[in-house]
């Protein structure tokens, strides 16, 4: 159902049982998905395309330009997965071509109000994002991954899948998967291991993974020393492979 108040451009390509609420404004080169609703007074504009079953609340702007200086209004795109809710008053870009052209988010998140997704970010499935949750450009979050409320993470890093950020955290640094951190800068607190369980990781899985989680950061170990130690543990355990592709491929420096 569109509300008799919204402005849908007629080149919009809007699916099957698509709302659209009051007030609401959806562009020339929007694509929306199959019974995904758009609550009142949201702006969906730019190349967008949001795939099926989302739910966005009211007052989101959906698609607009970066908030990138060297942005010159080149065609970049904004996707959305499907499935996801997405609360009231988010905002999040387009790309920009300094990187891929596409900010994208994937399937199943939750992400609760006041949250900003910037330029070229890449967000995983199955995220939560507490309010006020805010990336800079270029983030890759993997998926499973939670950010506390408040939390802020600079342009350029990494947080890696199934870990946790407790409330008000700031990185700077990449965060390696199934971590848990907190503070401002944020400092490491063991593993998410309630997570972990819950997704139904083993016993011995988590155990590998708490021996890799020691040898990055309790062992004294070099950051050197450490990695070959994790690519040890990864040799016996595939459930570390993550965690030791991770650190050796971090390019901001593994928070610490």
């Amino acid at each position: 159902m569109i509300h008799a108040t919204a402005i849908v451009h007629p080149g919009a390509r809007l699916g099957a049982n698509v709302e659209v609420g009051a007030y609401s404004i959806v562009g020339e080169h929007v694509e929306i998905g199959d019974g995904t609703r758009i609550g009142p007074h949201v702006v969906v504009e730019g190349h967008t395309r949001i795939g099926r079953d989302n739910e966005i609340f009211q007052f989101c702007s959906i698609g607009a330009q970066p908030q990138d200086k060297k942005y010159d209004a080149e065609p970049t795109r904004l996707e959305i997965g499907d499935r996801n809710t997405i609360r009231e008053f988010c905002s999040f870009n387009v790309g920009t071509s300094q990187d891929a052209n596409v900010t994208r988010i994937g399937n199943d998140n939750w992400i609760m109000a006041y949250v900003h997704v910037a330029h070229d970010c890449l967000v995983g499935d199955h995220t939560i994002f507490a309010n006020n949750a805010t990336l800079a450009g270029h983030v890759h979050v993997g998926d499973w991954a939670i950010l506390g409320g408040f939390t802020g993470v600079h342009q350029f890093c990494r947080v890696g899948a199934h870990s946790f950020c407790g409330v008000g955290t700031v990185l700077l640094q990449d965060l390696p998967p199934f971590v848990t951190v907190s503070g401002n800068p944020a400092k490491p607190h063991g593993i998410n291991s309630e997570g972990l369980r819950r997704r139904g990781f083993t016993a011995d899985g988590i155990a590998a993974i708490k021996r890799a989680y020691r040898a990055l950061y309790r062992s004294g170990l070099s950051l050197d020393e450490a990695r070959l130690r994790v690519a040890e543990i990864a040799a016996e355990q595939p459930e570390v492979s993550s965690f030791a592709e991770f650190i050796a491929e971090s390019g901001r420096g593994i928070v610490r």
